[in-house]
C-alpha cells in the first residue's frame, strides 16, 4: 500500500490537471483529509460498568457519560458534565460519582470543580473548588476542606497559577501518595504578582478579566508545598532553601512517606531533587544538578519499585541521554552514550531491566526505536525503516504499536512483537493494524505534492535541516514565489521525516503556485545541547540570521523569484516573521505574523528567563532583537494578527506593535479576533475558517506573481470586491 501512493508522485503533468484542487473546506470544515483512527494499547474500555441510561443528575435528568474517570477497582466512576476550559491545560467541570454496585449517582459539589481524583484504594476523591483543596470520603458521604484560605487572584491551593501551568505544563497541583495516606499539594501566594487585565467584549459595558501574569523580570507566586496527613488531618510544610524559587515538580517515590521536591534557582541553571520525609517535611538533597545555559524540566523520572534507584533523562553530557542513580547517591550509571538526542521514553521494564525508547536517530529529523538494559550494556535497534516511529507499548511489555509515517507516506500502524532469546532483543512483525487506506485513496484524488529535505548552509558554518514543497506542476524555467512557514523557538521541530510535518495548507499553497519551504534555524531541537542552547541570552539574533541565510541562498535559485520571498509564523513564529520583515528587509518582501510576541518584556517570566535572564541583568538581549524596535526597516508588506483575550502572547505585542509602527508612518495590515485566545480558533463561530482564509488570501495577493493563481479563496470567494481594510 506504502509504495502505491509513493507512485502518485510520477504521475504525468496530464493526469496531475485532472486532480481535485485542495480546498480551505477542506481542511477547516469538512476534515477531508482526516488520518484513519486508531486507538491501539490507549486504554481498557470501561463502558460495561454502566448504563447511561441510569446515570442522572440529582433532578433525574440524563447526565453525560462520554468523560470519565474510572477508580482503580473499578468500583466507582467520575463523570464530568458541562466541561469549561480555563486555560491551556485547565478546565473546571460539574463532577458526578457513581457506584457501580448500588447504581447510585451522586454530585460531589454544588459548583464547578477541578481535578477530582480518586485515592489509590478507591475511598476517596480529592478536588479543588474556589481555590481550597477538598477531600471527599466515599463511605460516610462527608466532605473535609483541607485548605479554607484560597482566594482568587491572591492564594491558591491543589491547582498551579497561570505561568506554572503554562511553562511548566500542569495544572493539577497536588497528589496521593501510593498509599493514600497522604495528599501532598501546592499552595500559591499570588499577593506580590502583579494583576493583567483583558476586555471581553461581550456585554453592553463588556467585561474586565484579570489574572496574576508575572512578566520577565517581575515577582513570582510564593511557592510552598504543604503535605496533608489523612488519616490524622495535620499538614506539614515541605522544607527547603526559600527565596526567588521555582519547585517545578513533586513525584512519590515507591515509599508511601517519601516525597521528591524538585528545586530550581530562578536563573533556571540548577535543579535539586529533595528527598522529603511525608511526616515531618524534612528533607536531604539526592540528586543536584547544574548547567552553564539552562536545565530543561520535563516528566522524565522514574522511582523504581525497588525503593533504591530512580531513571531520569538531562542534557548534562552534551545530548538528551538516560541515567539510573541510586536514591543515596553511591550509584551513578549513565545508560546512552550515544551523540543523538532521545526523545521518548517509551517503555520502562523494571522486571527484565530492559528500557524501550525512541531517539532522533539516524538524522534529527527521524524517530527510531531502541532498547537498552539498566546497566548501558546493550543497546539494540529495533525499527529500521527510516522515518519516524511513533511507539506505544502493551501493560506487560510484550507488544508495542508501531505508528510509522515519512514526511510523503501517510501513517500505517502495526503491531510487533517483542521476542526474547539468549539476551538478545528482537521485534518481529505480527500484522498490519491499520493502512490508512481512505485517507490515501483521498489524497488519491487531488494533486499532492513530493516534498523534500534540504541542506541549507548559514553564514556561520553550520548547515540547517529543511523543507522544500515545490508548485505541484513545477516547472524549471518559471521563477516562483516563496513562503517561509517557520516557528523556530528554543527546542522545537518542525522538519521532521513524518507524515504532516508539511500541512495541506502548505499542499493547497503549492497547489496555487508556491514554493513552500521550512527551515529549523539555531536554537531548535534534537541536535544536541549546544545547537539547541546557542541562543542563550540573545533570543532572535542567531534564528532570523539563519533565516535571513536561508532566503538569500534560495533566491540565487533559477526557479526562485527573490523579489517575492515572505514568513509566516505564530506565537513564536511571529516574532520571527516581524523579524524576517523588519531586520530581514533585504531578503523578505511580506510577513504574516500571528500572535506574536513583539518584546520579550511582555512575555512571561518561567520562559523568556530561562533564556534570556531578567530584562534588569540583559537589557541589550532584550532589546536589540525585538521587532517593536526595528519597524523603520521595514519595506515589504506586512500582516499581523491576534485575539484580544489571548491569555499567553497578550494583545499588548501587537497594540505596542502597532504603536511603532505607526509613529514610524510605517503601513500595514491587521487582524483581530474578539474574545479569542492564543490559537485563535473555533468552528461554530467559524472562526479558524475565518482566519486561514484571511491569511492565505493575504499571501496571494501580496506574495504571488504571475505563476500564481491568485484567485480568492475561502470567504473571500462570495465577498464583493471592496478595499482591502487596513489599519494604520
Amino acid at each position: 500500500m506504502r509504495n502505491l501512493f509513493l507512485l502518485l508522485f510520477f504521475v504525468p503533468l496530464l493526469t496531475l490537471a485532472q486532480k481535485k484542487q485542495i480546498t480551505l473546506e477542506d481542511i477547516y470544515k469538512k476534515s477531508t483529509f482526516r488520518s484513519e483512527p486508531f486507538g491501539g494499547f490507549a486504554g481498557e474500555d470501561n463502558s460495561g460498568l454502566f448504563d447511561p441510561k441510569e446515570i442522572k443528575d440529582e433532578a433525574g435528568q440524563a447526565v453525560n457519560t462520554q468523560d470519565y474517570q474510572v477508580s482503580a477497582d473499578k468500583k466507582r466512576i467520575i463523570f464530568f458534565t458541562g466541561k469549561e476550559a480555563i486555560y491551556r491545560r485547565s478546565s473546571k467541570a460539574t463532577v458526578y460519582l457513581y457506584d457501580v454496585a448500588s447504581k447510585k449517582t451522586t454530585r460531589l459539589n454544588a459548583g464547578k470543580i477541578l481535578h477530582p481524583t480518586f485515592s489509590p484504594d478507591g475511598n476517596k476523591v480529592a478536588y479543588v473548588f474556589d481555590n481550597n483543596l477538598y477531600v471527599y470520603d466515599i463511605a460516610s458521604a462527608k466532605t473535609t476542606a483541607v485548605t479554607t484560605d484560597g482566594k482568587w487572584n491572591y492564594i491558591i491551593n491543589g491547582n498551579s497559577d497561570w505561568v506554572y501551568e503554562e511553562e511548566f505544563s500542569f495544572s493539577r497541583a497536588f497528589d496521593w501518595s501510593p498509599n493514600g495516606n497522604y495528599i501532598a499539594f501546592y499552595k500559591f501566594d499570588e499577593s506580590k504578582v502583579k494583576e493583567f487585565n483583558m476586555t471581553m467584549f461581550d456585554d453592553r459595558y463588556n467585561k474586565d478579566y484579570r489574572y496574576k501574569y508575572p512578566k520577565a523580570g517581575e515577582s513570582n507566586s510564593t511557592v510552598s508545598i504543604q503535605i496533608y496527613n489523612v488519616n490524622t488531618g495535620a499538614i506539614v510544610p515541605a522544607q527547603y532553601e526559600q527565596g526567588d524559587i521555582y519547585i517545578p515538580r513533586i513525584k512519590w517515590t515507591e515509599a508511601d512517606n517519601k516525597l521528591v521536591v524538585y528545586w530550581m534557582n530562578r536563573l533556571q541553571n540548577e535543579l535539586k531533587l529533595l528527598l522529603t520525609d511525608a511526616a515531618t517535611g524534612t528533607a536531604t538533597t539526592m540528586y543536584d544538578e547544574k548547567n552553564k545555559y539552562y536545565v530543561d524540566i520535563n516528566d522524565d523520572w522514574w522511582f523504581l519499585k525497588d525503593g533504591k534507584n530512580f531513571l531520569f533523562g538531562s542534557e548534562m553530557n552534551g545530548f538528551y541521554r538516560l541515567y539510573l542513580y541510586s536514591i543515596d547517591g553511591k550509584r551513578k550509571t549513565e545508560i546512552t552514550k550515544n551523540n543523538y538526542d532521545i526523545s521518548d521514553v517509551n517503555a520502562i521494564d523494571e522486571k527484565n531491566r530492559l528500557i524501550y525508547y525512541t531517539a532522533a536517530y539516524p538524522t534529527p529529523m527521524d524517530r527510531t526505536l531502541f532498547v537498552t538494559d539498566f546497566d548501558g550494556k546493550m543497546n539494540k535497534q529495533l525499527t529500521t525503516e527510516t522515518g519516524w516511529h511513533r511507539i506505544q507499548f502493551n501493560a506487560d511489555n510484550t507488544k508495542f504499536h508501531d505508528y510509522y509515517s515519512n514526511i510523503n507516506t501517510p501513517q500505517t500502524v502495526t503491531l510487533y512483537n517483542l521476542v526474547k532469546n539468549k539476551g538478545s532483543i528482537t521485534a518481529v512483525k505480527e500484522k498490519v493494524v491499520s493502512e490508512n487506506a481512505k485517507l490515501i485513496s483521498t489524497l488519491n484524488e487531488y494533486a499532492i505534492g513530493k516534498v523534500d529535505f534540504i541542506r541549507v548552509p548559514n553564514t556561520k558554518g553550520d548547515t540547517l535541516n529543511g523543507w522544500m514543497l515545490k508548485p505541484t506542476n513545477f516547472d524549471p524555467n518559471k521563477k516562483y514565489p516563496v513562503l517561509f512557514c517557520n516557528y523556530g523557538g528554543p527546542g522545537s521541530q518542525q522538519v521532521a521525516n513524518r507524515f504532516g510535518a508539511a500541512s495541506m495548507w502548505h499542499q493547497m499553497l503549492a497547489e496555487k503556485g508556491f514554493i513552500v519551504v521550512s527551515i529549523d534555524n539555531s536554537g531548535t531541537g534534537f541536535r544536541g545541547e549546544e545547537f539547541k542552547k546557542k541562543t542563550y541570552l540573545n533570543l532572535g539574533k542567531l534564528e532570523i540570521e539563519d533565516q535571513i541565510d536561508a532566503a538569500k541562498w534560495l533566491a540565487k535559485m533559477p526557479f526562485v523569484d527573490g523579489k517575492n520571498i515572505g514568513h509566516w509564523g505564530w506565537s513564536f513564529g511571529g516574532f520571527m516573521s516581524s523579524l524576517a520583515i523588519t531586520k530581514g528587509a533585504d531578503a523578505f518582501s511580506a510577513a504574516v505574523a500571528v500572535a506574536p510576541v513583539t518584546n520579550w518584556k511582555f512575555y512571561d517570566n518561567i520562559y523568556t528567563e530561562r533564556f534570556m535572564r531578567t530584562p534588569q541583568e540583559n537589557p541589550k538581549g532584550y532589546e536589540s532583537n525585538s521587532p517593536v524596535n526595528y519597524v523603520d526597516k521595514i519595506r515589504g508588506k506586512y500582516l499581523i494578527i491576534h485575539g484580544t483575550a489571548d491569555d499567553n502572547v497578550h494583545f499588548q505585542n501587537s497594540a505596542q506593535m502597532i504603536t511603532a509602527l505607526v509613529k514610524a508612518n510605517v503601513d500595514f495590515e491587521s487582524g483581530y479576533y474578539p474574545n479569542k485566545n492564543h490559537s485563535i480558533s473555533g468552528g461554530v463561530d467559524n472562526t479558524s475558517f475565518h482566519l486561514w482564509s484571511k491569511m492565505t488570501n493575504w499571501i496571494l495577493e501580496n506574495l504571488g506573481n504571475e505563476n500564481v493563481n491568485k484567485a480568492p479563496v475561502g470567504n473571500a470567494i462570495n465577498a464583493q470586491p471592496s478595499q482591502t481594510n487596513k489599519t494604520f
